[in-house]
């Protein structure tokens, strides 16, 4: 099962009721957090989740509205109980950045292990289990990446086909989590009672970016396409392009070209205090398209 959590959809400074831009997706007991700002530990206590779960902390980039609430996050999960270590996934210097923003965090109870992003293209950097985290470079004013995650789905089980070998019921979960099992004096592997392979579930979170027919192909079939839209008025086009940014329209003219099933705008400009003003802005490009909120969830199975 994978749960998706939005976090926050705030950029630059948090509002009343709006908190920076930060998402959670949940899997199998490990929790993968990406970006890190202001008030980050407030919105997962709003959104009812915990917080020693967290394995992962990815980041798109530096700047203070995704990076700020990392000390004391981390400090968090530390009083949560976790002993495992983390990861900390980032642009250039990710692990001398972090650890400065730690002087005042700097006695955990875990490790804090970094993987530090190159230049490659849709590279993928993590594997947990079934579900794979992957990072692609975008355009930006500093060294920015949007992520991609996938689950890998096995076939569906075949509960006649169990049935059929006589596998006990207690087994069928074991042979569904990929291990074999001993059944009237024969091995079953979970080939013999499963279907075709599925198509991965995919997610692409991308923020703080200009739109670019590779960060498209990046999102390509994506399930769901979760997308900055700092500005929804149409006479901001010019400013978003400015400032390095990407505008409702043109978030969904990506997740047009990229196939997407569903696009979730987030990381608004505090001057844009009602999103879903502008929504049609993005409806009449992408229509299966929905304004980000504080604490939204989809969830996917495996």
């Amino acid at each position: 099962m994978l749960d998706v959590n939005l976090l926050g959809t705030g950029g630059m400074v948090p509002l009343p009721g709006r908190y920076l831009t930060a998402l959670m997706v949940r899997y199998r007991g490990t929790a993968v957090l990406i970006d890190c700002g202001e008030g980050t530990q407030t919105a997962i206590r709003a959104a009812g989740l915990g917080f020693k779960q967290i394995g992962v902390l990815c980041l798109t980039h530096f700047h203070a509205d995704h990076t700020a609430g990392i000390p004391g996050l981390l400090l968090s999960i530390g009083n949560s109980g976790r002993t495992e270590p983390l990861t900390v996934i980032g642009p250039k210097c990710v692990e001398q950045v972090v650890q400065c923003l730690c002087v005042i965090a700097s006695q955990l109870p875990f490790d804090v292990n970094f993987i530090e992003l190159g230049d490659g293209g849709g590279e993928r950097v993590l594997t947990i289990g079934s579900l794979t985290i992957s990072a692609h470079p975008v355009e930006h004013r500093i060294p920015t990446y949007a992520y991609r995650l996938e689950l890998a789905r096995q076939g569906r089980f075949d509960t006649d086909k169990a049935l059929a070998l006589g596998v006990p019921v207690t087994c069928w979960k074991r042979l569904q989590e990929g291990e074999a099992v001993e059944s009237g004096g024969r091995t079953i592997h979970p080939a013999d009672v499963l279907g075709a392979p599925r198509r991965a579930v995919k997610l692409c979170y991308a923020t703080d970016l200009r739109p670019a027919a590779s960060l498209a192909a990046f999102a390509a079939g994506a399930d769901l396409f979760i997308c900055e839209g700092i500005y929804g008025d149409p006479e901001l086009l010019d400013k978003a392009a400015l400032h390095r940014h990407c505008h409702f329209a043109e978030a969904a003219r990506m997740a047009k070209e990229a196939g997407a099933a569903e696009l979730w705008l987030t990381h608004f400009s505090p001057s844009m205090l009602d999103p879903m003003e502008y929504l049609r802005t993005a409806a009449d490009i992408f229509p299966n398209v929905r304004i980000g909120q504080n604490a939204a969830t989809l969830r996917f199975t495996d």
